[in-house]
């Protein structure tokens, strides 16, 4: 096998590793979710839907006392007592193999994949890690721009500040929220090149609010981006 080959599988290989590990902490379930919010604006957009769990479904994990879990991990990222700290413990009751630190690197991994995906229109990538609803929003927004003749230039910079703005246990499903501040370029251009919004040279701060969801009656242990809104 010659150099260029062999850096070509390490490279596919290495990708198949870090798409398996992000969908070890974000990725499949199953329900009615919100409507989606697109990450280049700042109209919020939301329904509250019923949950309705569906699919291949067991029985919760036995339940530990909670004096026989370890909850340091969760009082280092929320306040204890707090409305966060308390609904973070009973997802962690719920769920032993729910880590909270790990569920936020794989957050940072899923905010990259998806901002990116939708300037770049990678419907594939997208279905992956969006909740139905919210993937139909997204669709919708790309076939529109494609319609106009439009595309967009985006370059992920880096997330600036990631952190636990919600969590509750609803029904069968955990529901987690964060507050995601992070840096874009991004810019809209028409069918001529011209641009006709936002500045392909200019860094943008985005503050961002996703919620993330599981049936934790499921037999698939991850989690999808069920909500989306700006924050101003």
């Amino acid at each position: 096998m010659d150099f260029l080959n062999f850096g070509t599988l390490f490279f596919i290989v290495a990708a198949i590793l870090v798409l398996l590990q992000l969908r070890s902490v974000l990725g499949k379930r199953t329900g009615n979710e919100k409507p989606p919010f697109n990450p280049y604006t700042t109209q919020r957009t939301g329904k509250d839907a019923e949950t309705k769990p569906q699919g291949n479904v067991v029985s919760l994990p036995i339940r530990k006392n909670d004096a026989e879990i370890d909850f340091s991990a969760i009082d280092s990222l929320a306040k204890p007592g707090s409305d966060v700290n308390n609904g973070l413990r009973a997802i962690r009751s719920s769920d032993p193999a729910f880590d909270p630190k790990d569920f936020l690197e794989g957050a940072k991994t899923a905010y990259e994949m998806i901002v990116s995906a939708f300037a770049d229109g990678d419907r594939k990538t997208l279905k992956g890690l969006l909740a139905k609803d919210v993937f139909d929003g997204f669709d919708t927004a790309i076939s529109e721009r494609d319609k106009r003749g439009e595309r967009m230039q985006s370059s992920f910079v880096g997330i600036n500040k990631i952190d636990f703005a919600d969590a509750e246990v609803k029904n069968s499903e955990s529901h987690l929220t964060l507050r995601i501040v992070s840096q874009l370029i991004s810019a809209t251009l028409d069918k001529d090149g011209k641009v006709i919004d936002g500045d392909p040279e200019i860094v943008t701060e985005v503050k961002d609010v996703w919620t993330f969801a599981r049936d934790m009656r499921s037999k698939d242990p991850n989690w999808k981006l069920v909500a989306t809104e700006a924050e101003d």
